[in-house]
């Protein structure tokens, strides 16, 4: 997989390739989504095995998307004209059938390059997935190996936990859903999030012999916890 130039923090990699949108060609550009997020995701080829899923898996929830102010692209290296077909498939066949999002022709593999997806070895996509804001800058990279898909709630999940810090300025803790708490960042004031949500200390307690059968020693009697505790491979030095 090449290094690419997208980077985390930085304004993502420029792309102009035709895309299948609402059965048509179009050319579609980055500047095309200035001002709201975007989800770009490359897969590997069309008409495969796990591809469909998630294309349609995306597809099918594009409104949630699009009620954040966002943008959901596909992209693979094969044709527009391959796209089409693949879209003119009917499901039950294999196929994608109509589509609520795009499907962009990366035939050049410029783009997946550009992105550090590009299976160099095969000329395909790895499945990555680029959230991109509204001011073009990269916020979050994801890279599966080809055979495990992705999952369309993380992805709606992870916009709008971004959405959410841009607007509020505070942080969102692992597992983060909107109404959940967040964090204000600084020492003080995110005792107030750790005070209520923290997770309470584990006490360090005597498993017992039975529970620790590793804690033997060679000739088979059980240590006890207070033989742990005590002690000292090399004597009281």
């Amino acid at each position: 997989m090449a290094s690419g130039n997208a980077h985390i923090g930085k304004p993502a990699p420029e792309f102009q390739a035709t895309a299948v949108v609402n059965g048509a060609f179009k050319e579609v550009k980055l500047s095309d989504y200035k001002g709201k997020y975007l989800v770009l995701f490359f897969y590997p080829l069309d008409f495969t095995f796990v591809c469909p899923t998630e294309i349609i898996a995306f597809s099918d929830r594009a409104e949630e998307f699009h009620q954040l102010g966002c943008e959901v692209l596909g992209v693979s290296v094969d044709s527009q004209f391959t796209h089409l077909a693949w879209i003119n498939t009917p499901r039950k066949e294999g196929g994608l059938g109509p589509l609520k999002i795009p499907l962009l022709a990366d035939v050049t593999r410029n783009l997946s390059l550009d992105y550090g997806v590009l299976k160099e070895d095969e000329g395909i996509a790895y499945r990555g997935l680029f959230i991109i804001d509204g001011k073009g800058v990269l916020r979050q990279i994801t890279v599966n190996d080809l055979p495990v898909g992705r999952s369309v709630d993380e992805a709606l999940r992870l916009v709008q936990a971004f959405q959410y810090t841009d607007e509020h300025g505070e942080v969102c803790p692992a597992g983060w859903k909107p109404g959940s708490d967040t964090i204000k960042p600084n020492v003080d004031d995110s005792k107030e999030y750790f005070s209520i949500c923290a997770p309470p200390s584990v006490p360090c307690t005597d498993p017992g012999p039975s529970q620790a059968p590793l804690w033997e020693l060679v000739n088979g009697d059980p240590l006890s916890w207070s033989d742990i505790a005590g002690y000292r491979p090399f004597g009281d030095q």
